[in-house]
């Protein structure tokens, strides 16, 4: 089992990156109340709804916007926080642990590289990592520089993919990862035959966005597009598993409602077993599949896949799957703590930050016991709260 996830995430998802993040979407809440558009346009870009962060052009199209102009609004929105925050303590600390100053660039690079995989967020790891580094007090010059490293690391592996192809394609590895998966698969009452795979990709409007990376796999005979390292491995795992007879990426559009708002929602791909039956496999961050949006999501995709008599899976990057999530062993006390705590109210960033530096808490106990106890983990206000 470890070799079949050579890349697993779980040691990267921490309890300080959920802070920093918490604390991103806290300074895009506020520029809100000046600007709402422009601050919703950041916040889809960098992800801090507990999305993965989408394209210019995504963006463009919701708002109406060419994709040059998304980017304008973008970076002034990014410099107008600059200029107008000031972190306290508390907060800047969240940054200068994660991100020191006297830091050596390979070492940022390393941490800022690690946390883009860990979290989906490939397509905005220049702005964040940009951002980070700004806000834990390194000049812009030096901010500028270390996420331009990032992103060099990032488009030169895009770039390889295709090279790399031939060692990646390591059938026995990928078929005892996908031995690990299908256990986890929620299948429907059988009985049914299950709908044929789409045969095109249901993303249209930045399909071919050349943010994306692409790569040819031999299985579908032809270039599939992905938005992160993440989601490439799971295609490339799909591609040589001979479990697998084909697959569609990004298969379908399914509607949600989120809030007072509906959304769409693009799940990763469809795979087509040998035996017949179809699988949906959501991708979703080990770190985040507690996340309330990310929980509706996963509830539209299961009844979608469903109804298509198909299973549904999510795709964690890590051996650890939501069940085995779910059952992860908590400190019965400090379970007992923070059950009480949820029932007397909304539990909030500095007393979660509380619990994790005196108690032990960590950010996968926090997911943990939010999928056990069904409580909500609205990730904009990184707030726990009883199911209503």
């Amino acid at each position: 089992m470890e070799a079949a996830f050579v890349d697993d995430i779980e040691g990267d998802v921490a309890f300080g990156l959920e802070e920093v993040n918490a604390v991103l979407a806290g300074l895009v809440t506020v520029h809100a109340q000046r600007r709402r558009r422009d601050a919703e346009i950041l916040a889809a870009r960098l992800g801090v709804t507990g999305e993965p962060p989408q394209t210019l052009a995504a963006i463009g199209a919701r708002f109406d916007l060419a994709r040059d102009r998304v980017r304008q609004l973008h970076t002034r929105t990014v410099g107008q926080i600059l200029r107008e925050t000031h972190l306290g303590g508390a907060e800047r600390a969240v940054f200068a642990e994660r991100y020191p100053l006297d830091a050596r660039d390979s070492a940022l690079v390393g941490r800022l590289l690690a946390e883009t995989y860990a979290t989906d967020a490939d397509l905005a790891a220049n702005e964040l990592a940009f951002l980070k580094l700004r806000l834990a007090g390194h000049t812009a010059e030096d901010a500028k520089r270390v996420a331009g490293y990032v992103m060099q690391r990032i488009m030169g592996w895009q770039k390889k993919t295709n090279r790399r192809l031939a060692a990646l394609h390591d059938e026995p590895a990928a078929t005892a990862a996908l031995d690990v998966l299908w256990p986890r698969v929620d299948w429907p009452e059988p009985g049914r035959q299950p709908a044929p795979l789409p045969s095109a990709s249901a993303r249209v409007v930045d399909a071919d966005d050349d943010q994306r990376g692409r790569f040819y796999l031999d299985k579908v005979g032809r270039d599939v597009g992905f938005d992160s390292a993440l989601r490439a491995r799971l295609l490339l795992t799909l591609n040589a598993g001979e479990q697998v007879r084909t697959f569609q990426e990004e298969p379908m559009a399914i509607s949600y409602r989120f809030g007072e708002q509906t959304h769409l929602h693009h799940p990763g791909v469809a795979a087509e077993l040998v035996d017949g039956r179809v699988v949906l496999i959501d991708v979703q961050p080990l770190g985040h599949v507690g996340f309330e949006i990310n929980r509706v999501k996963a509830a539209a995709a299961r009844e979608h896949a469903h109804a298509n008599a198909w299973g549904v899976l999510i795709w964690t990057g890590s051996r650890t799957g939501v069940a085995e999530l779910r059952d992860r062993t908590v400190d019965a006390e400090l379970e007992q703590q923070l059950t009480e705590l949820v029932a007397a109210g909304p539990v909030r960033q500095a007393v979660l930050r509380e619990l994790h530096h005196e108690a032990g808490l960590e950010l996968l106990d926090l997911a943990a016991l939010t999928l056990r106890h069904g409580w909500r983990w609205d990730r904009m206000t990184f707030t726990i709260s009883a199911a209503a």
